[in-house]
């Protein structure tokens, strides 16, 4: 069954790159502020069951021709705290392999505050 669950305020998320990190049903979820936008996603690292989300937010090293490394930091990833395993915080991804992802749920704000839907 799907709930909508408050989690913050918008004045504790005011700063991109703010977090916020609550339980839902027994579930961790964090609530991330990325470009002015929420995204939430599961605590959890797959790797070895990490605290995920409280590990740094990061950017993207990208390869480019002539084997050259460039820092894309306009993406907005977070890196495990245990082993640095790192996920779009927008979509879950992994940016190593497409093997693994984390959950994510929908994020609504209303009022002043932040809601998650699970």
């Amino acid at each position: 069954m799907t709930g909508r669950h408050r989690i913050a305020s918008v004045e504790e998320l005011s700063t991109d790159g703010d977090r916020v990190i609550g339980d839902i049903d027994g579930v961790e979820v964090a609530v991330f502020r990325i470009d002015g936008d929420y995204y939430a996603l599961a605590n959890f690292c797959p790797h070895q069951a990490g605290p995920l989300c409280e590990g740094r937010l990061v950017g993207r090293i990208r390869g480019t021709d002539g084997w050259q490394l460039e820092y894309d930091d306009d993406e907005r990833n977070v890196a495990c705290p245990w082993h640095a395993w790192t996920f779009d915080v927008t979509t879950g991804e992994n940016l190593q392999t497409d093997r693994y992802r984390v959950p994510t749920f929908d994020v609504e704000v209303e009022d002043g505050d932040v809601f998650v839907i699970r």
